[in-house]
């Protein structure tokens, strides 16, 4: 028996669900779908949302249910090169890995989030994913390009050192994102050989490095909450204010979408 006394306690809000592709690793002849540590933690511990991890190894015959059971998606970055035929240039990388199992299913994936009005994040390789995904291409060797310089990390240092602050970015005047970080310039690290070249439709810049690289875009034009940057903010994101900024802003777009959805 009720006892009407008691008053039903309140009903929880749930926290946004997030969408993360993994991605491919070969480990001792196995084949392995991974997502790295630092990527998932600023997820929940800054945005306040719960990962949902889907492997691309299975191809995109899930993949509308999957975008079902979340209310975001985050592309991180990884190891591997997008693959070139994708974007109409051949590989001028070979000696770099590829994952094509992730391409295939990031850039529908891309595709259909825009399409359901889903909030987006990209981190490095995320951000070249949605590039590709709405028609643009990539210097596939930026360090090789007359007038850049070379923003790859010295792989023989420290894992600290190579993440650490490497150049400033200039936030475009006037957009969100520089109201959002509260100045004209921020200082990034920069772990990345590859970078975009010629922008997808609907995208556009939101920050350039020292030599005119794009280091960040949005889509402008979308309703939902659309963002990517070529650094990684994921790294030791809580001591970051900038990284804390980024993360917060999109785990406020996700709780929007869970509010729009009740």
């Amino acid at each position: 028996m009720s006892n009407s006394n008691t008053a039903n306690p309140a009903k929880k809000t749930r926290k946004p669900v997030v969408l993360m592709s993994m991605g491919a690793q070969e480990r001792k002849g196995h084949a392995y779908q991974v997502m790295t540590h630092k990527y998932i933690t600023p997820l929940v511990d800054i945005a306040g949302c719960v990962a949902v991890l889907a492997p691309t190894c299975c191809g995109t015959e899930d993949l509308d249910q999957y975008l079902d059971l979340v209310d975001g998606v985050y592309l991180t970055g990884a190891g591997s090169n997008i693959d070139p035929a994708l974007y109409g240039q051949d590989n001028l990388t070979p000696e770099k890995a590829q994952d094509r199992d992730r391409d295939l299913f990031d850039i529908p994936l891309v595709r259909a989030a825009i399409a359901r009005g889903l909030p987006i994040l990209g981190v490095c390789r995320g951000m070249q994913e949605i590039n590709v995904a709405l028609g643009g291409d990539i210097y596939q060797k930026v360090y090789a390009e007359d007038g850049f310089n070379d923003h790859r990390e010295d792989t023989d240092e420290p894992v600290d050192m190579q993440y650490a602050e490497s150049h400033s970015v200039n936030l475009v005047p006037g957009t969100w994102f520089a109201e959002l970080m509260g100045t004209d310039s921020i200082k990034v690290n920069s772990l990345h050989g590859q970078g975009i070249k010629t922008l997808g439709e609907g995208l556009a810049p939101l920050a350039h490095a020292e030599d005119g690289l794009i280091e960040a875009i949005h889509a402008p034009d979308l309703p939902q909450f659309t963002c990517a940057v070529q650094w990684h903010p994921e790294w030791q994101a809580t001591s970051n204010p900038d990284s804390v900024k980024l993360f917060s802003a999109f785990g406020e777009a996700c709780r929007k979408r869970v509010a729009e959805s009740v």
